[in-house]
């Protein structure tokens, strides 16, 4: 059935490939009609305050904030879950991960990944003729039927999962496998060292941008640092102020300034979109290992905004602003969306959840968000958070949070959390309050009614398990038949 998702849209094929004919004579004339170039960074882990321009200690990271000065800094960037394998299908689908039913970071023994039938933003380019590739981490299910390769990428190297599920995991020695290094569908290595991995990951990014100048093209460049256990290259070990974390985010800087330089190597730069973002907050148990979410609160693994909130950067040249902020709420899952909107492609026939925000991010004068909403769903689909303009309100729920006497580690070992119960309902202005330290719950309770109504569309459409409610229009995820490998 994969297969054949594209078969209905074959009038609209031919109807491009006449537009992409008269818009190679049109060059003649000096009008530039060729589709974008998209390139999308997508960090491991990395936390708010974890670039220069966000704020970071210890180390610079000067071709970000470059990046940054070029474009336009996106200050109230979320990502749908703050969690691995759910984030990264919120990014690729335009959905809630929930929607899919991916939860949580899958491991080397899921037998199941991301649902073939659901299309992703690689499968939204390709019919317009984007080369797509992904290097780096993919993190949708490892087994063949669920590869990138099958999911609109014509190429995959990296790794199917996180780089902490190997036999030196510090709680779970020898529980997983040897970590396996793929090249499409094929291991090709298995690693007992990670020195060199955001190394070869720029490497092939690079290559890729030289074979596929001619255009257009899509990179996913999906870093799996600063995700623990933090490996870096001889090129920045002992370079920073700030220890192993911060030569880690200093290579993962000059990845990107690689990149750029490729870019402007081979005249692309102003006809390439570029992202820079990260798949959800700092693994804050792993101390002097893990990053900062600044003045946010908490971090990974919770629906708080230093779980939620990342940093995020977007640069188009003579297309974004540059040098500019962006302080509206915006989330990944906006993004494939926003792209199809621009390259003119079509959007995923099943329902997604992102809208078009290009107005927002051309600052054009009067825009307004396109969602009444963002939901924050974690755990096995809890909704825990939504945002509605500048207010964000919490629901009962249980979340981790690190105890205020604990002595955070430096050696890459983590420390226990504790769980904290929520019991009533929490408003937060985060125009004001980004760090959510004041609970104005009982000063706006037509607010508090207001995001109660619009919380009860989402658990009629979505469910919540909070609540014992199962979505009406909920997906299920890919599964493994008789026949797969």
């Amino acid at each position: 059935m994969t297969q054949n998702k594209f078969t209905t849209r074959l009038p609209r094929l031919l109807l491009l490939c006449f537009l992409v004919a008269c818009g190679s004579q049109n060059e003649e004339s000096g009008t530039d009609t060729s589709l974008p170039n998209i390139v999308l960074i997508f960090t491991d882990d990395q936390g708010y305050a974890d670039l220069g321009v966000f704020g970071a200690q210890g180390y610079e990271t000067p071709n970000l904030d470059q990046l940054a000065n070029e474009g336009t800094k996106l200050t109230n960037f979320h990502v749908a879950n703050a969690v691995c394998s759910a984030s990264r299908a919120a990014l690729l689908t335009g959905c809630y991960s929930n929607r899919l039913g991916i939860f949580g970071a899958l491991s080397h023994e899921s037998q199941h990944g991301l649902n073939p039938e659901e299309e992703t933003l690689a499968e939204v380019l390709k019919p317009l003729g984007y080369a797509t590739g992904i290097i780096g981490k993919w993190h949708l299910g490892h087994k063949p039927p669920f590869l990138p390769t099958r999911q609109g990428f014509d190429e995959f190297f990296g790794l199917p999962y996180s780089n902490d599920m190997w036999p030196y995991h510090p709680e779970r020695p020898n529980f997983y496998p040897p970590l396996p290094l793929y090249e499409n569908e094929s291991v090709i290595d298995t690693l007992d060292d990670q020195t060199m991995l955001t190394t070869w990951y720029t490497e092939r990014a690079v290559d890729f941008i030289a074979r596929k100048q001619d255009g257009p093209f899509f990179l996913y460049l999906a870093h799996s640092m600063p995700h623990v256990p933090l490996f870096v290259s001889d090129k920045f070990k002992g370079k920073s102020e700030n220890g192993l974390y911060g030569d880690v985010i200093m290579e993962i800087d000059w990845s990107v300034g690689q990149v750029m330089a490729a870019l402007q190597k081979h005249g692309l730069s102003d006809n390439t979109l570029v992202i820079f973002t990260s798949d959800n907050g700092p693994w804050l148990s792993y101390g002097t290992h893990s990053g900062s979410a600044g003045h946010l609160k908490e971090g990974k693994g919770t629906s708080w905004e230093g779980g939620v909130r990342v940093p995020g950067i977007i640069k188009w040249p003579g297309k974004i602003p540059a040098g500019k902020v962006m302080d509206q709420p915006v989330m990944t899952i906006d993004l494939l969306p926003t792209l199809a909107h621009l390259t003119g492609a079509d959007l995923p026939e099943k329902k997604i959840d992102g809208k078009n925000i290009w107005p927002l991010l051309a600052q054009e004068p009067g825009a307004v968000s396109p969602h009444d909403a963002y939901y924050i769903y974690y755990n096995r689909n809890e909704l825990q958070a939504l945002i509605m303009d500048n207010w964000k309100l919490v629901f009962p729920h249980r979340y981790r949070s690190l105890p205020a006497s604990s002595e955070l580690p430096n050696d890459g070992t983590p420390t226990r959390y504790e769980m904290v119960e929520l019991d009533q309902p929490e408003l937060y202005d985060l125009s004001s309050d980004p760090g959510e330290s004041q609970n104005l719950a009982g000063q706006y309770p037509e607010v508090v009614e207001e995001m109660m109504q619009l919380a009860e569309r989402a658990r009629e459409d979505m469910g919540d398990a909070l609540q014992n409610r199962t979505g009406a229009t909920n997906r299920p995820p890919g599964q493994l038949t008789a026949t797969d490998n």
